[in-house]
């Protein structure tokens, strides 16, 4: 049975038009290296003063494409259809952003996990589990990527993919 729903952000809920290839430009720069792929296991290994720089440049580029953010239909439906369970919201995004988007849209969250928190996504699953007090099996995590579908695996939750 679902007790709980956990929700990604970005490709699920939202479209926001970052420009990647411009932030990861940037990245290299601050991370003086060439490779920065996969971004999300190249800055949880950062010292933290060189994380926080990252992290800024990232909410800049995010709060920027702000204005061009669009409702994902198919993610707005399954939000309403699953209005009625506790829900949380697992994002790569930052928090800056994220209130930002939440403040803009309908959808609200008892439980928002960001990259702050962490940037691996099963980490961000087990914190909104333990925050809303239910067992991976019964939560559905709904998400648009791959790597949302393998953490869930490893999770042991159920997975809905959009898009």
């Amino acid at each position: 049975m679902i007790r709980a729903v956990i929700f990604d952000l970005d490709g699920t809920l939202i479209h926001l038009p970052v420009n990647y290839e411009k932030l990861f430009e940037e990245f290299k720069k601050i991370m003086k290296t060439n490779t920065v792929r996969p971004v999300t296991d190249m800055v949880a290994r950062l010292d933290e003063a060189t994380k926080k720089k990252v992290f800024k440049v990232w909410d800049d580029a995010e709060l920027e494409a702000l204005p061009k953010m669009s409702i994902k239909e198919e993610g707005a439906k399954l939000y309403e259809k699953f209005s009625p369970k506790p829900k949380a919201l697992v994002t790569m995004q930052g928090k800056a952003v994220a209130e930002k988007i939440l403040q803009t849209t309908k959808f609200s969250f008892k439980i928002i996990i960001t990259r702050e928190h962490s940037l691996n996504r099963i980490e961000q699953l087990q914190k909104a589990a333990e925050m809303l007090g239910v067992k991976p099996q019964e939560i559905l995590f709904i998400g648009d990527a791959e790597n949302d579908s393998a953490s869930a695996r490893k999770f042991g939750c159920k997975f809905l993919k959009v898009g």
